[in-house]
């Protein structure tokens, strides 16, 4: 066998390992990229080959929370591509502000600077007060941080806080946050609006209705097949006409959602689901 097929044996035996022992199913996951951030993981331990770490999956339970950090997807900044949030200021908002009662999913939440980004983006609008966040995500040391909301003092820097302004924030990002220390804390009332819960989108049901799922940057780590039952998952999620927001860099498969989801906006990847047929 030449290397690269004995590393995707490799690649297999981890992650059916990780599956078996701990129930986290990352097998539908895309194999390029598994492979790329485990064979990265076990270097940066110490191991020249991945085999020398399936051990340590099937026996060591402390080692559980090293492997899941290494395979979620942690990378998120406020307001990121904030285009995205002025689309969904202007085109999304405006509806939701028609239901007495707004409930939103953002899956993949990371440490949560979406999330928070998204409260503000409520409160500007006069939203916040009646809306809630379920923010979920698979990684439970980042949730701890999400819901603490403490962050490093780099979270106004200049490039978050011009990324707020160009999402068509109204005043200041300083607005939303305390500083002292070093470090920052949003406001109470962001805080309160949101609630950090561990979720699984591959071995998990849906929890709740909600009005927009947000999701961005998850799905292109999943292989076709995952991606369509995560989906059928948002979709089922979502009232009729709710909105569905994907990363920037992801698309659906017009095969799979033709019949669900159409286009708001292509650019900055917002789509609705369909209405009931009459």
């Amino acid at each position: 066998m030449i290397p690269d097929e004995i590393q995707d044996i490799e690649v297999r035996l981890f992650l059916e390992a990780l599956h078996q022992r701990h129930g986290y199913d990352f097998r539908h996951y895309a194999r390029a990229s598994m492979r790329r951030r485990l064979s990265a993981f076990a270097r940066s331990l110490g191991y020249s080959t991945l085999s020398g770490l399936i051990p340590r999956v099937l026996h060591e339970d402390e080692f559980l929370q090293q492997v899941l950090t290494s395979l979620s997807v942690p990378v998120t900044s406020m307001f990121r591509d904030p285009e995205v949030f002025l689309a969904l200021r202007r085109k999304v908002l405006p509806v939701l502000e028609s239901y007495p009662r707004i409930a939103i999913w953002q899956a993949g939440c990371a440490t949560g600077e979406e999330a928070y980004s998204l409260a503000i983006l409520l409160k500007e609008e006069g939203l916040l007060a009646k809306s809630q966040i379920f923010a979920t995500d698979i990684n439970d040391f980042a949730l701890a941080k999400a819901e603490e909301g403490i962050y490093s003092a780099e979270m106004v820097s200049q490039a978050c806080s011009s990324g707020y302004s160009a999402a068509g924030g109204a005043g200041s990002l300083e607005d939303h946050l305390h500083v002292a220390y070093g470090f920052v804390k949003f406001n109470e009332d962001l805080r309160s609006r949101i609630v950090f819960a561990h979720h699984n989108l591959v071995a998990d049901g849906i929890f709740c209705e909600v009005h927009m799922v947000v999701c961005r940057n998850v799905l292109i780590y999943f292989d076709r097949v995952l991606q369509k039952q995560v989906l059928s998952q948002f979709s089922d999620a979502l009232v009729r006409g709710g909105f569905l927001c994907l990363g920037t860099r992801e698309s659906l498969n017009p095969s799979d959602s033709a019949d669900i989801f159409r286009p708001v906006d292509e650019i900055n990847r917002i789509f609705r689901k369909a209405e009931a047929r009459r």
